[in-house]
């Protein structure tokens, strides 16, 4: 129809692929120069809120537990549609909302300045300030760890954490635009509150922790894939991966952690301990030597380049897709 407005899916096949892309770029800039703002974190109001469903909704039942994660789950993916729906005429407005929603849910710049804090405090043989700052990055016990255990547990959570806190995100964000990074982010957060195994949450966390598993999956294959292409010792990796990634409790983490270790040839797993509780992971790329405090700003260097390398696979992908759309019509 004459002076019909096109919505962004019938804009070409640069449309929509173009929005996510620019948004993308966009919010990884915002992320690179910002970082996380220190109140008001989006994914603090997150957690907040599913705080307090879990206060109302709380049983030892996995079908509580499944409502509870349907709840918070549903409506940020619901928010991030009507948000997109609200904006789809416009090409300008959807890139603004893209970029906004990429620099919410993503964490690169805070993690690699907090991996990086730990590590300068450890080559300066400040141990206490240390171990102060590591549960920033991860859930361990600090006190029961000494330089090189802290040291390796800071890689591994650069490791973890790009596929948790970057990649997967932009993976489901080139799938499903913003209600799919607006919901990847809350089914992590949800994970992280609810999906360990306490008392309190074996069974309650259950849906949420199986659900995270299968949202990370896409992307923990693609993160530990541009680890491969971007670290040090590709051969190294795609051994270390082969090897030891079903090794790991985690079926996201496994392939991650096992990949950053043969890129940057060092060994990772081993002893550690979770709120009193201490567990005898398996080694991770076997042959490599033991973390030093220098492979913690290796490691960030490392996510860094595979944060890159996923915007750029992201975008590819959405345009591909969107052409052979249009191709069949």
């Amino acid at each position: 129809m004459p002076g019909r407005t096109r919505s962004l899916s019938e804009a070409g096949p640069s449309g929509a692929a173009g929005v996510f892309a620019y948004g993308a770029a966009a919010g990884l800039a915002a992320d690179l120069l910002l970082g996380d703002p220190r109140r008001g974190h989006p994914v603090a109001a997150f957690g907040r809120a599913a705080a307090a469903v879990e206060r109302r909704l709380h049983r030892d039942h996995r079908g509580w537990g499944a409502l509870h994660t349907a709840v918070c789950a549903g409506s940020a993916v619901a928010l991030g549609a009507a948000a997109a729906r609200s904006v789809r005429r416009s090409r300008a407005a959807s890139t603004a909302l893209t970029a906004a929603s990429v620099w919410a849910v993503v964490g690169g710049t805070t993690l690699g300045r907090e991996a990086r804090a730990i590590g300068g405090a450890l080559a300066a043989g400040d141990l206490e300030t240390a171990r102060e700052r590591l549960p920033h990055l991860c859930g361990r016990d600090p006190q029961s760890l000494d330089g090189p255990a802290m040291a390796r547990a800071v890689v591994e959570s650069v490791a973890e954490n790009t596929s948790d806190a970057v990649v997967g995100a932009l993976v489901w964000g080139a799938v499903a635009g913003v209600p799919g990074l607006l919901g990847f982010r809350a089914v992590n957060t949800l994970d992280a509150m609810v999906g360990h195994k306490s008392p309190r949450h074996r069974r309650y966390g259950w849906a949420s922790a199986r659900l995270d598993d299968l949202a990370g999956w896409p992307g923990a294959r693609l993160t530990a894939a541009l680890a491969t292409v971007a670290g040090g010792d590709p051969r190294g990796a795609v051994r270390a991966w082969r090897a030891d990634a079903g090794k790991h409790p985690s079926p996201n983490a496994g392939p991650v952690e096992a990949a950053f270790a043969g890129a940057l040839g060092v060994r990772l797993g081993g002893t550690l301990s979770y709120g009193g509780r201490v567990e005898h992971r398996p080694v991770l790329n076997g042959e490599g030597r033991p973390v030093e405090v220098a492979d913690i700003d290796r490691a960030v260097r490392l996510s860094r380049r595979v944060t890159w390398l996923t915007l750029a696979a992201c975008a590819g992908g959405r345009l591909i897709t969107d052409t052979l759309k249009r191709r069949t019509k």
